[in-house]
């Protein structure tokens, strides 16, 4: 009987524990799903206050271009106003301050008749204007103004996929709006900006951007600007989740060029690259990975053609350098010095192919490629 009644009374513990364990587990889920919940809403506090902090920080360095153009269609001349953003700076090696936007804010306007409007309402002339249209960089120089806010220049090299960005600008006329989101992709080139913005290797994001945007910075959690807003892609005009921004590293050279000499130097071949290159392109050269640059037309009288370059060539590789896409070889040459030798490989006729060229002056070759 005893041995009967120890097992009936372990069993019933066993029984007990059973479902105070049960019970206990069951009270226990909201409290670690509330612990975590804790965890995340604090993890987004401090994400929100950190957009704050950058928000006031950049804020005051933000600014407002607007410029006047003559523009003239059936023969008839009238003033077009377009409105942009910009950002204020000082540059390295330089005096003074400078705002930094895009070249189509601003080109074909004198500096009497750009706008430039701070956050505090003051209202400033730039003294002198450099623009390059290829890369769709300008710089503004302002004189009597010393005592003011200045943003910091980050290194868009070291920008990741996936790290968050506030966006900065007037959109709409929308004075000081700030946006956020996340890098999308970084080496951005097969988009299409107009016959004279060449240069293209763009940061793109998700970050809404909008008309009235162009020339604003874009900036990293840090409160360092990383790139100036240019463009996005949509049907219907507006912001769609796809802009593109150029990286400030790109700007920072422009700039520096352009302060320098007045002009940016850049080299060139004298070929025409295909707009794409696709797996089926690949595999009809008997390729098994579509990486390259296709040329599509060489020019005569050219370092290119002097090279030995043909069409249908597949450029692989520039002085050991592995080439992606077109975008990424048109760059890599336009930032070399004329005069310079470098070594290319091609793909042709199923096998690699080696050629030297030496590259030319694209300031002294281009009016030979500008469409009459």
């Amino acid at each position: 009987m005893q041995r009967i009644l120890t097992t009936v009374f372990l069993g019933l513990c066993a029984f007990l524990g059973g479902i105070t364990a049960m019970y206990v587990t069951a009270q226990g889920l909201p409290f670690a799903h509330a612990a975590d919940g804790a965890a995340a809403s604090g993890d987004l506090g401090r994400l929100s206050d950190r957009f704050e902090a950058v928000a006031r920080k950049m804020s005051p360095t933000v600014v407002a271009v607007e410029a006047s153009k003559v523009a003239t269609k059936g023969g008839k001349s009238k003033t077009v106003e377009e409105s942009g953003s910009g950002v204020l700076v000082r540059l390295p090696g330089q005096k003074g301050l400078y705002a930094l936007t895009n070249n189509h804010v601003i080109q074909q306007a004198a500096p009497d008749q750009i706008t430039i409007s701070l956050a505090d309402n003051r209202i400033l002339k730039p003294t002198q204007v450099w623009a390059d249209p290829e890369s769709d960089v300008a710089v503004l120089r302002l004189d009597g103004i010393d005592v003011i806010p200045t943003a910091a220049l980050g290194d868009s090299d070291h920008m990741r996929v996936g790290q968050w960005v506030l966006a900065f600008g007037s959109p709409f006329g929308l004075n000081q709006t700030v946006t956020h989101g996340i890098i999308s992709a970084k080496e951005r080139g097969q988009i299409s900006l107009g016959s004279t913005i060449r240069i293209k290797e763009f940061l793109q994001t998700d970050a809404a951007i909008n008309p009235g945007s162009s020339g604003g910075p874009l900036v990293n959690l840090d409160g360092e600007v990383i790139g100036i807003n240019t463009a996005i892609a949509s049907n219907s005009g507006s912001n769609s989740g796809v802009s593109f921004s150029i990286p400030i590293n790109l700007v920072k050279r422009i700039a520096q060029q352009l302060l320098d000499k007045g002009v940016v130097g850049r080299g060139y071949l004298g070929v025409q690259m295909a707009a794409s290159f696709e797996a089926g392109d690949a595999v009809k050269l008997g390729m098994d990975k579509a990486q390259g640059a296709l040329v599509e037309t060489v020019y005569a009288d050219t370092p290119a053609a002097a090279a030995g370059f043909r069409a249908n060539d597949v450029v692989l590789e520039v002085d050991g350098e592995p080439i992606r896409h077109e975008n990424q070889f048109i760059n890599l040459i336009s930032g070399l010095s004329p005069g310079k030798r470098v070594q290319v490989k091609v793909w042709r006729d199923r096998k690699n192919v080696l050629l030297e060229a030496e590259v030319g002056d694209w300031s002294k070759g281009q009016s030979r490629f500008r469409a009459p």
